[in-house]
């Protein structure tokens, strides 16, 4: 297993430590429901330094992107960040990445941690241009502070920058500890905050330097188990859960990210011929109305019947909404928002409800 710079910092708090995507991370500290709870009403620390990063430079860089990526990268200007995709030739998802651009030659890629070296050589295999591809994963460790008192933490650590004009899927450079940090205000909780880009020997130095100065700010740190509910609030996508290489991008609910009149991309002719034709299977949500528990796997069918229109990608009962939930692939023709369906738990048929996603929104 791989480990982060913060390992012995989880260890040393009392984090459950599991295997996750290829490394040793904390699944939770003082639990789930706290660490959930405490983003949604105050801050909590994820240590997101699994995640990897590749830096795309030269002239063609913005070209080589636009071919590789199914957003439009040329919408972009400096200190502005997307959201996208990488994918393959039948429109399945390699992953889904953050793309940051500082100036028309010179982006940073955020990409899932278990597919870093992949999403690496896929990119440099496929760059039909003279832009220069570098696996930067290892210089940096990665800290997320998300909640709604995040910025508020963190204001008087910047002194330099003004964090609450940063808009979110925006970023800046700055400093903090005497040393060179990106701060982008994304994150992957539904909450505000920020994700903050830093070299891997001085993570621990702003990992306690968070901890100590967030106490008064009710700050905790967070594992793998309240980043997963809280996404889940948030309908926000998982790589091996609701995006897949077998799925296409339009089915996994990312026709939004996908910008057809961009000009070619890889993948996009099997999307347009999809996108022609309908999609066989759309993204949905559910809510249980027995009581039950629905996880990834479990089959969904039609009422009463055992005719499978689809199956569960990701599902829990989370503690903001407090409703047994989930995401799941669906038959388009029984997709539509107030349909009933059934999920199969453990051979017992729960009633189901598809539902509006997202399941929790943040109020501004």
């Amino acid at each position: 297993m791989k480990r982060t710079p913060l390992y012995d910092e989880h260890v040393r708090l009392g984090g459950k430590i599991v295997e996750f995507a290829g490394w040793d991370m904390p699944v939770q500290y003082s639990g789930v429901i706290a660490e959930h709870n405490n983003v949604r009403e105050r801050v909590g620390l994820f240590d997101v330094s699994h995640m990897g990063e590749i830096w795309v430079t030269g002239a063609e860089a913005e070209k080589a992107l636009n071919y590789l990526t199914c957003n439009n990268v040329a919408t972009l200007y400096d200190g502005k960040a997307q959201y996208s995709a990488i994918l393959n030739e039948q429109g399945g998802v390699i992953d889904d990445i953050i793309v940051y651009r500082f100036s028309n030659d010179r982006y940073l890629l955020c990409v899932n941690a278990s597919n870093a070296d992949a999403d690496f050589e896929w990119l440099s295999a496929k760059n039909p241009t003279s832009a220069v591809f570098t696996n930067a994963s290892a210089d940096y460790g990665q800290i997320a502070v998300q909640g709604p008192r995040a910025i508020e933490l963190l204001a008087p650590l910047v002194k330099d920058s003004d964090l609450s004009a940063v808009k979110p899927f925006h970023f800046i450079e700055t400093e903090l500890l005497g040393t060179h940090v990106i701060v982008a205000r994304t994150g992957y909780t539904g909450e505000d905050g920020v994700e903050i880009f830093v070299r891997s020997d001085r993570t621990v130095d702003l990992w306690r330097l968070l901890l100590e100065h967030g106490a008064g700010y009710g700050v905790l740190p967070c594992g793998l188990g309240a980043r997963d509910s809280l996404r889940l609030e948030a309908a926000y996508p998982l790589h091996g859960h609701e995006l897949a290489t077998d799925v296409s991008a339009l089915e996994s609910g990312l026709g939004w990210i996908t910008k057809f009149d961009k000009g070619d991309f890889i993948g996009r002719a099997a999307l347009a011929a999809q996108r022609e034709k309908g999609v066989p299977r759309k993204l949905v949500g559910f809510f249980l109305e027995d009581a039950g528990i629905a996880r990834q796997g479990d089959t969904i069918a039609l009422p009463g019947t055992t005719t499978q229109i689809g199956v569960v990608t990701s599902g829990t009962k989370t503690p903001t909404v407090q409703r047994a939930l989930g995401m799941a692939f669906v038959a388009a023709e029984s997709s539509a928002v107030g349909s009933s369906i059934s999920v199969v738990v453990r051979g017992r048929e729960i009633r189901a409800t598809i539902v509006a996603l997202p399941f929790y929104k943040r109020k501004k």
